[in-house]
């Protein structure tokens, strides 16, 4: 058996929120490294390793012969979840992709509107835009952690169907579920600060008065604790 990897600190951050002897569904899954390690790992009981090309599958099927799991780890050519039925996934990883294709992916997924169901998530872009979807939608985000992989700073979180529409302001839609003594979440934050830094000077070069960006900036800086210059 040849030696097991390691994962990234975002796939690692996903295995995390695994259940013990589940049923997962890898979408977007790229070279199969989170059902592999998972697999190898003893953590599941099955895994489906979907990806919409079929070159990620080709390496990902290459990672399942070559660590042995293929009675575990099935590959499968996917658009999101279309090709994966309830009965085999009891957790769900969207990783490595944007917060807005998540979101079509969970919107056209009927059958995730279901509390048993773990949606594990992890954004490469426009997070705020999956937690409003998400807190509007029935799903509570049940708990949430940030990393550092690359140079950058990525959130994933953990979040089940309860029927429930949540209202929060708009400065949770950018720090989610994340703890002030999570110890990667201030450098998350200063990240969303300056996004956010950057869209406000816009608007105000361009003559408007009321930018509610620096509302969500200074609730943001007081919740975490952080001091950033966001004045440009």
């Amino acid at each position: 058996m040849n030696k097991l990897f390691s994962l990234d600190s975002r796939l690692a951050l996903c295995a995390d929120y695994v259940r013990e002897g589940a049923r997962l569904a890898d979408i977007g899954t790229d070279h199969a490294y989170l059902p592999v390690w998972l697999a190898v790992s003893g953590r599941i009981k099955s895994a489906a390793a979907c990806d919409v090309r079929q070159k990620p599958l080709q390496s990902g099927s290459e990672n399942i012969d070559k660590y042995g799991c293929g009675n575990i780890v099935t590959t499968r050519l996917s658009d999101g979840l279309d090709e994966v039925s309830p009965a085999e996934a009891d957790d769900i990883v969207l990783a490595g992709m944007g917060g807005e294709l998540i979101v079509k992916i969970i919107s056209r997924t009927e059958w995730l509107k279901d509390p048993d169901k773990h949606i594990i998530m992890q954004p490469m872009t426009k997070a705020f835009v999956l937690r409003e979807y998400l807190c509007k939608n029935g799903f509570d985000i049940i708990n949430e952690k940030a990393c550092a992989f690359a140079g950058k700073n990525y959130s994933v979180m953990l979040a089940v169907y309860d029927g429930r529409r949540r209202e929060y302001p708009c400065s949770f839609y950018y720090s989610g579920k994340l703890a002030a003594d999570d110890p990667f979440a201030a450098e998350y934050i200063k990240q969303i600060i300056k996004k956010l830094s950057y869209k406000a000077q816009g608007r105000r070069h361009s003559g408007e008065t009321d930018i509610p960006e620096y509302n969500i900036i200074n609730e943001l800086k007081e919740k975490f604790g952080v001091d950033i210059d966001d004045n440009g």
